[in-house]
């Protein structure tokens, strides 16, 4: 690739507000598939089902897009401005996770990806498609191959100058590009990510059972969260950020400086009272814009009982009694947990007459396990 069109590609690269990018080739070292096969082949994508599908054009992309010839890996930085983990003593108030306070990361990251697109069409004549989690695409080990950063312990993308706090996007393109060389892995003895996760959600290093994973269950899982994570995910109602801010290499990142990545005020320790009175209607309104309209008002209203039931606080007791005859049996089930954790003896006085007229079977055991 001549200098001047890798010099072009850095240029724009910054002028449409990515932090770093790297350029590697259209098959992927066969190890990836090996990994995924291996991650499916033991159930840790849960209900995860296209990590099943697909599984081939996912490791390399050639396979996804025979025309590709190089990818070219674009990373922004969304830091946050301080340390999210003393929030989890914010009992009151949930924890969303950092990714999730501002506006959707695929609008904002593919906007800038069709820009960068655009222009490289334009200048070489090129083919190319664009992804930012939207197909199988192997997003972090084509990072890694590109050297913007090495996948930590935590299975997720680590970069000497951002640390762990990255977008990524990637654009396949038909252009034979001079590849960048991998980064090298620079975790060391560390296992720091490891050791603070609350579910154990890893079982070696580099390996990462997400039934187990807080950002799984969270937002992927469906139906009541398992009783054996109740307790660990604490006060988090979207997500988990324990692994990422925990990372040394984090003392290398900076603030985002992306405007549309600035957290809204409400969605930083919002109260656990007001979030679990939304309806749907108010859910949606309020969530317009966000990814965490994605999982619903349903499963949100879910991880926020959750949240309720950890804080310890009767005086939210108030507020989940009316749930208790929810439309949603998810929100019912959850429901009958977090009243039983505040007020036990509550949940026992009403316990036959809410059983007597129950009909699903997750809040009926719910009801029995008082």
């Amino acid at each position: 690739m001549a200098s001047s069109l890798r010099d072009k590609i850095s240029e724009m690269a910054l002028q449409v507000g990515f932090d770093e990018f790297g350029i590697t080739n259209a098959s992927l070292d066969g190890e990836v598939g090996e990994r995924l096969r291996e991650f499916v082949g033991q159930g840790f994508h849960g209900q995860m089902t296209w990590f099943a599908d697909r599984i081939n054009q996912r490791a390399s992309p050639d396979a996804l897009w025979p025309d590709c010839k190089s990818v070219i890996m674009l990373t922004m930085n969304y830091g946050p401005d301080h340390d999210p983990l003393p929030e989890l003593e914010e009992k009151e108030h949930g924890v969303i996770s950092v990714y999730a306070r501002h506006k959707d990361y695929h609008d904002i990251v593919k906007k800038r990806l069709k820009q960068f697109g655009r222009w490289l069409v334009e200048e070489t004549s090129c083919e190319i498609k664009v992804f930012v989690d939207t197909a199988p695409v192997a997003e972090k080990p084509l990072a890694a191959a590109a050297g913007l950063g090495w996948q930590g312990k935590h299975t997720n993308l680590v970069s000497r100058t951002h640390g762990s706090w990255l977008f990524l996007g990637a654009i396949y393109t038909t252009l034979d590009l001079d590849a960048d060389q991998p980064e090298t892995d620079h975790c060391g003895s560390c296992q720091s990510c490891l050791d603070i996760c609350p579910t154990n959600a890893f079982p070696s290093p580099y390996q990462l059972d997400a039934r187990r994973c807080i950002s799984y269950l969270t937002i992927e899982h469906k139906g009541l969260i398992p009783r054996e994570f109740r307790k660990d995910i604490g006060n988090r109602i979207y997500g988990c950020d324990d692994c990422l801010a925990v990372c040394p290499w984090n003392k290398f990142a900076a603030a985002a400086s992306e405007i549309g990545l600035i957290p809204r005020d409400d969605l930083t320790l919002p109260l656990l009272a007001d979030l679990v009175q939304l309806k749907d209607t108010e859910f949606r309104a309020k969530f317009s814009g966000s990814p965490i309209k994605r999982i619903k008002r349903d499963n949100f209203i879910r991880n926020v009982l959750v949240a309720i039931g950890n804080s310890g606080s009767s005086n939210l007791v108030e507020y989940v009694v009316p749930l208790l005859e929810d439309d949603a049996a998810v929100v019912r089930g959850m429901a009958v947990w977090a009243l039983n954790e505040l007020a036990p003896s509550r949940a026992l006085e009403l316990q036959s007459q809410y059983l007597a007229k129950e009909k699903e079977a997750d809040v009926i055991a719910e009801w029995q396990a008082l």
